[in-house]
């Protein structure tokens, strides 16, 4: 396996500090779950590897035929299941299913901060570096197309910016860090602008 590059080496030190967890209610603090919900778990795989424009982020583009999310920029990543270890299995099990992704390929350096979604899940970001020479390949039930972000483009925060739209017929903000032809907002760009406020020198 290719050796993890020494930025995130530092990266993987600043990740294991504590710190708080983000929420799709973050920009929207009056909307919150009643108090007592019980939220499902799940987990996602940031996965990290070596690109033509260097060091890259793993997303996806969800299939248009799903029922929750269709056609979304999404980590490869799901429910944690019961036969799941723990939320690192659950990601690398849900990144092999999704994009073809061999667990023994990725090297994980630590956790990011839960994140709450609106639709009732606490998701833990699993950090991991990938071996370069992975190719994904999509699983086109679940997934449209896999593709590589730049890791300078996602750690820069001036690249986020705050948008609404009308959602249950009440306006909601929330993040979006575009790239190209890919539309990357909601939970997905909330968790990576985390993922940009801990890169921070």
């Amino acid at each position: 396996m290719s050796p993890v590059p020494d930025y995130l080496q530092r990266a993987a030190r600043t990740l294991a500090k504590p710190a708080s967890g983000s929420s799709d209610f973050d920009l929207n603090p009056e909307f919150r779950h009643p108090p007592n919900t019980l939220l499902r778990p799940a987990a996602v795989l940031v996965g990290l590897a070596e690109r033509e424009h260097g060091l890259s982020v793993l997303l996806t583009k969800r299939s248009s035929g799903l029922r929750h999310h269709p056609g979304q920029i999404a980590f490869p990543g799901g429910k944690i299941d019961p036969g799941d270890i723990d939320a690192t299995a659950a990601a690398l099990r849900e990144a092999h299913e999704e994009v073809g992704l061999d667990a023994s390929l990725v090297q994980t350096l630590g956790l990011l901060p839960p994140h709450e979604t609106v639709t009732g899940y606490t998701v833990i970001p699993v950090l991991g570096h990938i071996r370069d020479a992975f190719v994904p390949v999509a699983q086109p039930s679940e997934v449209e197309e896999a593709f590589f972000v730049p890791l300078a483009h996602l750690a820069d925060p001036s690249n986020y910016r705050v948008e609404r739209r009308l959602w249950l017929g009440q306006w909601r903000a929330y993040y979006t860090v575009p790239w190209g032809p890919y539309y990357i907002w909601g939970a997905t760009a909330r968790m990576l602008r985390v993922l940009a406020e801990r890169l921070e020198p």
